[in-house]
């Protein structure tokens, strides 16, 4: 009775010395997102609906390189690799609750020495008038065993639950990492496919500006052989054309490195890039809908990879906190064992089992599990604000993106009327020139200010196209 309350009270003391844990909130208060992503309008009542990348973007060579990226870019066949990581993780912990079962075949032997009480009551057997002939403990001792072993630890406080569902959640965020950096890559190869075709665009500009200030070169070396203007002129003209000269090396240069970039993305060494011989053949869908901030929630991956990994860390505080508390553990195994093999499968003389179940407490020295729940709170705290970042900068890409089309619409339209003006203005002044009425500075100024604005207009074009990608990329596209 004494040994049975001496246990009793031991066991009591392990649960309350385990258990004394001290508990804190592992809840967080998310920032309300705005109802709309222009406060000046009203809410937009209808949630989004985003095109396949493949609807979006029409351009045939654009939808081409993505293909081609998707399946041999390197950095997502690493993100795929990851994923390949998390699935294993998880494999190991899912079935982390259940009991494990172990077969096992054993044979092994060993010599008592004859002047201990293992040799000395081995030998005292041989001549016990209760054992037969095949229970006779030979000496050395052969022991053979066929046996299935198993242990199993009773999730009562829910550690190797949350540790599953951690391991589940982290392998969800791997996917939806993956999908971010479909995202970022679809993105990516449009905004350096705009760039490629609008390089080509101000080289044809600056080409069609050199054939303009050749004319002008050859029109001023005329009137300085009429004596009509001096060598300055000439060297001032001169001047200009090679500077427009070096500015098409310039372009030639980034057209070089562009499509080596495209080519490294696409899983390639450099090569030549084919693409639409003008800006406006890179037709895009508009998105007439950009719906209402909460479905950032549901299409960027980021968001969703943010929020998995902050339930996984979640889950990973409950376990560490769990594993304060006492642990039930169950071991049994049954079989067959014997020390002569040839008697080793006689049933049920050789039938063996045990079964043993035992409550185990930290006590003293839990520096380590205090430790392993501190590192889990820090943990969990990293992942709410890598997950409050990853929303609040949703939002504001959306309303950059919103913005940016709009004004951009705006400097187009104000550059092409410029653009027009200017190009009726290196005619004007090439005709005053000849006439007398206008002198070379002019004529270099006018034909620099038109160079310079159709330069401006092609990037505005190419911003407008960027600004279209950027907005489909934050609002989720590309992944689908």
């Amino acid at each position: 009775m004494r040994l049975t309350n001496s246990i009793l009270f031991i066991i009591t003391i392990c649960f309350f010395v385990g258990c004394k844990v001290q508990k804190s909130s592992n809840a967080f208060i998310v920032k309300e997102l705005p109802a709309s992503f222009n406060q000046n309008s009203e809410t937009a009542k209808d949630s989004i609906s985003l095109l396949d990348w493949r609807m979006q973007y029409l351009d045939p060579s654009l939808r081409a390189l993505i293909d081609t990226a998707l399946k041999k870019n390197f950095d997502l066949n690493i993100a795929l690799q990851k994923i390949e990581v998390a699935r294993a993780g998880f494999k190991s912990v899912r079935g982390i609750r259940l009991p494990d079962l172990n077969a096992n075949i054993g044979a092994g032997q060993r010599r008592f020495g004859e002047y201990t009480m293992d040799g000395v009551g081995n030998f005292d057997t041989q001549f016990s008038p209760n054992l037969n002939a095949n229970q006779v403990v030979p000496n050395p001792l052969q022991d053979y065993s066929l046996l299935l072993l198993s242990s199993w630890e009773i999730d009562v406080w829910g550690k190797l639950k949350n540790k599953k569902k951690a391991a589940i959640n982290r392998f969800i965020a791997s996917q939806h990492g993956k999908d971010f950096i479909i995202t970022n890559l679809v993105s990516e190869i449009a905004y350096l496919y705009f760039d490629l075709v609008t390089l080509d665009s101000e080289i044809n500009i600056i080409k069609a500006n050199i054939i303009l200030q050749q004319n002008a070169l050859n029109t001023v070396e005329a009137q300085k052989a009429g004596a009509k203007v001096n060598e300055l002129a000439v060297e001032v003209v001169a001047a200009q054309l090679l500077n427009t000269k070096a500015m098409e090396a310039e372009l030639k240069q980034k057209l070089v490195e562009c499509e080596s970039k495209l080519s490294y993305l696409c899983g390639g060494f450099p090569n030549t890039i084919i693409r639409a011989a003008a800006l406006q053949d890179t037709s895009i869908q508009e998105i007439s809908n950009i719906g209402i901030p909460s479905d950032l929630m549901r299409n960027r991956p980021d968001i969703k990879e943010a929020e998995k990994q902050l339930i996984a860390s979640k889950a990973d505080v409950n376990s560490a906190r769990a594993a304060f508390y006492p642990s039930i553990n169950i071991n049994s195994a049954i079989g067959f064992q014997a020390f002569n093999a040839m008697l080793l499968l006689e049933s049920p003389a050789s039938l063996a089992y045990s079964f043993m179940g035992g409550l185990t407490a930290p006590l003293l020295n839990r520096r380590k599990i205090k430790a392993d729940l501190m590192v889990a709170k820090a943990e969990q705290r990293l992942s709410y604000i890598n997950y409050e970042s990853k929303v609040v900068n949703g939002f504001m890409e959306v309303y950059n993106a919103v913005n940016n089309i709009n004004n951009t619409n705006d400097m187009i339209r104000f550059k092409l009327e410029e653009v027009d003006i200017l190009k009726k203005s290196v005619e004007t002044s090439a005709e005053l020139f000849k006439a007398g009425r206008a002198n070379y500075l002019e004529v270099i100024y006018s034909q620099k200010n038109a160079l310079q604005t159709q330069l401006e207009l092609a990037d505005y074009k190419k911003k407008l196209n960027v600004a279209k990608v950027r907005l489909y990329r934050s609002l989720g596209g590309g992944w689908q």
